[in-house]
């Protein structure tokens, strides 16, 4: 199959206007007779239900948590983009979609990029709409901040609870829809398959997670809005419940999966502090526009430090290694994440991590204390305060900014980062790969779509702070409303969907025979055993750096501990009762094999893009080398072992923008 990107003629800035204009629509006394299942209620698939409800189609919504607001959409601290340019710093849409392409390599589709910068001001509209509680200056205008990789203040933002706040709107927009009856909503409930009918995604298998019954649900068109697939190295940022299995499912029916080697490493994350973990926290990215990044000049302080012998706060200004200020002086501590992670894996590999474990760097907020003190003594008219008092003045500014964050950080660290710096380390946080779609956000299974992170994303080979929630937002709200209408005015006449039909026979039939061997296959691993040994195989070879030898290692390595996990994994419990283990167990089954796919597609490209790091391909001062042959879209067909999946090329043409070397410096 050819792919077809199916980005309209036309000028970029008119493209999606033009679209709109030309589309087919279904009118709203034929939309009440047309259904749509919709897996996934984060914010790109609970905007999609209440949206698509709200238009009069009868949506069906699946969500694996007890309650939609549970998705993992909840966790995101920092912020969105939108190009309002309040602050009338130079922002605009283009500027948005330029910052998006240049911080994503310029491996993204300029079409949709541009479509996304155009309806993010909507967005912002939209939530304020819904009573999200954007924070205010003092003039009660919407206040917004930067983020890593631009120059301008866009991103918007609820004090560290962005990602609560938005879900939270697009959850009582869904609970609406709920009430009046045209969202159907499937708690505890998981997507194991999709059916296709006539070449038409038509329905799903879902289990039942607390009773274990296999369900058939049909629709005229299936949506997969299930996140990404970060946790494929067991210890992220992803609650452990994230998975792939949805987007893995339809990839196995006929949907292409794109660029699965590109993740997103985030640099600000609490270190991790044991093999016990299977969770990393987040902290937003919004702390380094205040905090300045750091490590130890002298590696004879760095073993002082590790030893309890010196505090940080005890060296010197000249002691001090503020190493994204040095290397990026344009940028300093607001370089992208690709950059930045990479920056402290450096330092931390040469010998200058800080704690016990040699990997974190500290994150300092005493010049801000200074700066907001200084200018709020100013402003109380407070004349010569001692540093005592400008100190205690800067606190309670930036405690009114990232209170709860400081907060959470004490809880988890024991530490007090209002008295001392702030460790942080990169660590698995988004996955710019995902199922390919096409313009109209389809996949290459006619009706099935796929929107937020569980497409192959906007954003390119890296993605810029506070773009995730825009896009997902994006998706749902403001493109899938309009781009599946067009395909659904075709159903006006179809009729309800029948679930008794060989398609569905069958898929429900390997579903079963799936569970059946879980629960009666007697092993000697758990699915967690194999699990952490995926995810160490994932970090080490295909994590924040890569080299030909260690991903042909890891595709090895990958399809041995499959192979030994269909023979010796065992699962506890019986299929017809909530049992974490046996749902827990599918999904590794999908990691173990997108984890070889990962790898093949990483050995594959062999250039440096975003968090995509090939050894091999770095500039002389260790930067990501990009290589022109390698600007396509890399789309993979299923053909059994993942060994055997077949590449096909979306080239990207850039007509618009001039593709240079990108430089933060």
């Amino acid at each position: 199959m050819a792919l077809d990107s199916k980005v309209p003629q036309g000028p970029l800035k008119d493209k999606w206007t033009d679209y709109k204009n030309h589309i087919n629509l279904v009118n709203p006394a034929n939309k009440r007779h047309i259904d749509v299942i919709v897996v996934g209620t984060g914010l790109a698939g609970g905007s999609a239900s209440a949206t698509l409800a709200e238009l009069g189609y009868n949506v069906k919504s699946f969500a694996y948590q007890d309650s939609p607001r549970r998705a993992h959409s909840i966790a995101a601290q920092g912020g969105i983009n939108a190009a309002k340019n309040y602050q009338g710093d130079g922002d605009s849409t283009y500027r948005l979609f330029y910052d998006t392409v240049k911080g994503g390599d310029y491996r993204s589709r300029e079409a949709n990029v541009y479509r996304l910068a155009e309806v993010s001001a909507n967005i912002i509209d939209q939530c304020v709409a819904q009573g999200v509680p954007f924070a205010r200056d003092y003039g009660g205008l919407l206040d917004n901040r930067s983020f890593g990789g631009v120059l301008v203040s866009r991103t918007f933002y609820a004090k560290g609870q962005t990602g609560q706040q938005l879900l939270l709107g697009a959850y009582s927009a869904m609970n609406r829809q709920i009430a009046r009856g045209k969202i159907e909503m499937f708690n505890r409930h998981e997507m194991l398959d999709v059916v296709v009918v006539d070449g038409k995604a038509r329905g799903i298998i879902a289990r039942n997670l607390v009773t274990g019954e296999i369900e058939r649900h049909a629709a005229h068109a299936v949506v997969i809005a299930s996140g990404g697939y970060g946790n494929v190295y067991f210890l992220s940022t992803n609650a452990m419940g994230s998975n792939v299995t949805a987007g893995w499912k339809v990839h196995k029916k006929g949907a292409y999966f794109a660029n699965p080697c590109y993740t997103q490493i985030h640099p600000t994350c609490i270190p991790r502090s044991g093999d016990y973990q299977s969770k990393l926290t987040l902290m937003s990215e919004s702390l380094r526009n205040d905090g300045r990044i750091w490590v130890p000049k002298n590696l004879e302080d760095v073993t002082a430090i590790r030893e309890g012998k010196l505090k940080p706060t005890q060296l010197t200004e000249d002691q001090r290694d503020y190493y994204l200020e040095r290397r990026y002086p344009a940028f300093g501590n607001l370089v992208p994440r690709d950059v930045a992670s990479r920056a402290a894996k450096e330092r931390c590999d040469a010998g200058f991590g800080v704690n016990a474990t040699g990997e974190a760097v500290y994150l300092d907020f005493a010049a801000s204390f200074e700066r907001y003190g200084s200018e709020q003594a100013k402003i109380q008219g407070i004349t010569n305060p001692s540093a005592a008092k400008i100190k205690e003045l800067g606190q309670e500014i930036v405690r009114a900014k990232y209170g709860n964050l400081f907060q959470m950080y004490e809880k988890i660290v024991d530490e007090n980062p209002y008295e001392t710096p702030m460790m942080i380390y990169p660590a698995v946080h988004y996955t710019m790969g995902g199922v390919w779609v096409d313009y109209n956000l389809m996949t290459t299974i006619p009706g099935c779509y796929a929107i937020g992170e569980a497409n192959f994303s906007d954003h390119g080979a890296n993605r810029l702070g506070a773009s995730a929630l825009m896009q997902g937002l994006a998706d749902g709200y403001f493109v899938l409303p309009y781009t599946i209408g067009d395909y659904l005015s075709d159903d006006i006449r179809t009729g309800k969907i029948s679930t008794d039909t060989p398609e569905f026979d069958v898929a429900e039939k390997e579903v079963s025979e799936r569970i059946a061997f879980f629960v009666n296959n007697k092993g000697t691993h758990s699915v967690d055993y194999y699990h952490k040994k995926l995810g160490k195989i994932m970090w080490d070879k295909c994590g924040m750096s890569r080299n030909k030898e260690g991903l042909e290692e890891a595709i090895e390595e990958i399809s041995a501990l499959r192979k030994d996990f269909w023979e010796n994994v065992i699962v506890p419990g019986t299929a017809t009762e909530y049992n974490e283990q046996l749902a827990k167990a599918g999904r590794v089954a999908d990691f173990l094999e997108l984890g070889e796919l990962f790898a093949k597609d990483a050995l594959v490209r062999e250039e440096s893009a975003g968090g995509h790091f090939r050894e091999e391909h770095q500039t002389e001062d260790g930067e990501a080398k990009r290589m022109k042959e390698f600007q396509f879209v890399s789309a993979w067909e299923y053909k059994g072992e993942p060994k055997d999946a077949v590449l096909h090329k979306e080239a990207l043409v850039y007509e618009n923008i001039e593709v240079k070397e990108r430089s933060y410096k």
